[in-house]
């Protein structure tokens, strides 16, 4: 019988060049790419270095050759998320994303196939980002991704529900990454916005949508992912669960405990010890963790699919679903592409 392939759902891509959008725009701290010798370049944020990155995130050639070391069949990539660009004008932002979106699907056509894209939308602004969701959709982006909030409006807002509803009868699949981390003053030593706010952003966003009602006005049908694990949701489900059966004010607008809804949504599997990604499973369901790696930025998984492989406690049938075989459902891929 023929396997699912292996799919990574959350890669990145940068590309090499891009106009410059502080000159476009007329305003100032757009990101751009400072190249600092063959292959390796730091992206910045204005004047500022925000990451080291190398030519995996542009060359399509590199990425496919380190997919092949990692026996990785399929990749889907998005644009880092300070590209998203919520604080700016509507325009501006739409004019950003149409950039990104057209270069993502320039590396996508360079891969051999082997590269899947989700466009990026300007989200303050929902009729145009559902126009641009469309346009994107039809141009060969898979999907979308937007940030687990915009401009500190959680994803149970009316607009962005509707932007929601909208990917469903698109059919897009829908990536939910964290971004302008919570607690700023707080967590900018030690990287602590990625190791302690990513997690905390990305719970934020899977509450609000449970407890403002999100999911009890969703189809069931719109398929949704939370990356990196679905950050702290899981560890803290108990402590959710305990609080809406004890008040009412926790309930919010939910019709249910929120650990019925864990079937509404997927995460991917981001968390970098095998002993975390068996309770995830065991919370979420083995249909509900995918293949994600944050590839290939420095805090990624250094050989993507390691840790679905080698973490005890999974049968092989839960390891191929892992790796793949629920991708093909979040993504819904053709029947061709859903077997190697």
């Amino acid at each position: 019988m023929s396997s699912p392939p292996v799919i990574d759902i959350h890669s990145h891509f940068l590309p090499e060049t891009w106009p410059d959008l502080a000159r476009r725009f007329g305003t100032p701290d757009w990101p751009w790419m400072r190249h600092t010798e063959p292959g390796k370049a730091m992206l910045m944020l204005g004047d500022r270095d925000f990451r080291p990155v190398y030519d995996a995130c542009w060359d399509a050639g590199r990425r496919i050759e380190e997919m092949d070391r990692d026996g990785i069949d399929l990749q889907v990539i998005s644009a880092t998320p300070i590209l998203f660009a919520y604080q700016r004008p509507a325009e501006h932002a739409a004019d950003c994303a149409q950039i990104f979106n057209d270069l993502a699907r320039k590396l996508c056509d360079a891969g051999q196939g082997r590269l899947l894209s989700l466009c990026q939308v300007p989200l303050q602004d929902i009729d145009l980002a559902c126009k641009t969701l469309t346009r994107a959709m039809q141009d060969g982006h898979c999907g979308v991704q937007i940030g687990s909030h915009v401009n500190g409006v959680n994803l149970d807002n009316e607009g962005i529900v509707t932007f929601l509803q909208h990917c469903a009868d698109e059919g897009a699949a829908v990536l939910v990454h964290p971004w302008d981390m919570m607690a700023k003053d707080r967590t900018e030593k030690y990287m602590m916005a990625w190791t302690v706010a990513m997690p905390a952003e990305t719970q934020l966003g899977i509450v609000s949508m449970i407890l403002g009602g999100a999911f009890d006005r969703l189809p069931e049908d719109l398929r949704i992912c939370f990356a990196h694990g679905g950050g702290s949701f899981a560890f803290l489900l108990g402590r959710l669960d305990n609080a809406w059966r004890r008040r009412d004010i926790v309930r919010g607008e939910s019709k249910s405990v929120p650990s019925s809804y864990v079937d509404r949504f997927y995460v991917d599997s981001a968390v970098f010890d095998g002993a975390t990604l068996r309770f995830l499973t065991d919370v979420m369901g083995e249909d509900r963790v995918m293949l994600g790696s944050d590839y290939p930025f420095p805090l990624g998984e250094e050989f993507v699919g390691d840790l679905v492989r080698k973490a005890d406690g999974f049968s092989d049938a839960a390891r191929a679903r892992l790796l793949g075989g629920n991708a093909v459902e979040f993504l819904n891929l053709p029947a061709q592409d859903a077997s190697v």
